[in-house]
C-alpha cells in the first residue's frame, strides 16, 4: 500500500465512490472534487491509498488550526485532523484502513512539533470507534459538526509510540 496525492484523473474514481453505501452512511465523500484537487492548499493533503498500483481509498490530513472553513473551530497549532474512507466495500476488513492510517500517523508525526491527530467518526459509527481505539486513539468529547454529530478521538504521539 503507497500513499499518493490525488490528482484530475482520480475524479471519477472518487465520485464513484462518493455514491457506495457504506461511504455515504459513513458521511464521507461529496466534497466538489475538482475544486479541492485543482486548489492546492499548504495546510491540506488529498491522498489515494493504492494497492498494486490501483486506487482503493482516500485520505485528507489537514492542519485544522489553518484550514479555511474552521470545521474544527478554534482548536490551536500543532494539531492534524484525518479523514480517511475505502472505496469499495469489499476492500473493507482486510487491514488496508490500518496500513492507510499507519502511513498518515508517520506523514502526520514526521513534523515534531504535531503534538496529536484528531477523527471524528459519526457518533452512531461504533465499528469505526473500535477501529480507531485498537489505533491508539482515546475518545475526547461528542461534537455536532454540521448535522452530523459526531465523536471526537485523539491519538497523541505518546500514545502513537507506544503502539508502533
Amino acid at each position: 500500500m503507497r500513499l499518493r496525492d490525488a490528482t484530475m484523473a482520480d475524479i471519477p474514481t472518487l465520485r464513484h465512490w462518493d455514491t457506495q453505501p457504506h461511504v455515504v452512511a459513513s458521511g464521507a465523500g461529496g466534497w466538489g472534487w475538482e475544486e479541492m484537487i485543482s486548489t492546492p492548499a499548504p495546510w491540506r493533503a488529498l491522498l489515494i491509498a493504492e494497492v498494486d498500483g490501483e486506487p482503493r481509498g482516500f485520505m485528507q490530513i489537514i492542519d485544522p488550526a489553518l484550514e479555511e472553513a474552521h470545521y474544527w473551530g478554534d482548536c490551536g497549532p500543532n494539531l492534524r485532523a484525518i479523514d480517511i474512507w475505502i472505496g469499495e466495500r469489499a476492500e473493507t476488513g482486510r487491514g488496508l484502513g490500518t496500513k492507510m492510517m499507519r502511513a498518515a500517523f508517520r506523514r502526520c508525526f514526521a513534523d515534531l512539533a504535531v503534538r496529536s491527530i484528531l477523527i471524528d467518526p459519526q457518533a452512531t459509527n461504533t465499528e469505526a470507534h473500535r477501529f480507531y481505539r485498537r489505533l491508539g486513539f482515546e475518545f475526547v468529547r461528542q461534537q455536532t459538526f454540521g448535522t452530523d454529530p459526531c465523536f471526537v478521538f485523539e491519538l497523541t504521539r505518546a500514545n502513537w509510540r507506544q503502539g508502533d
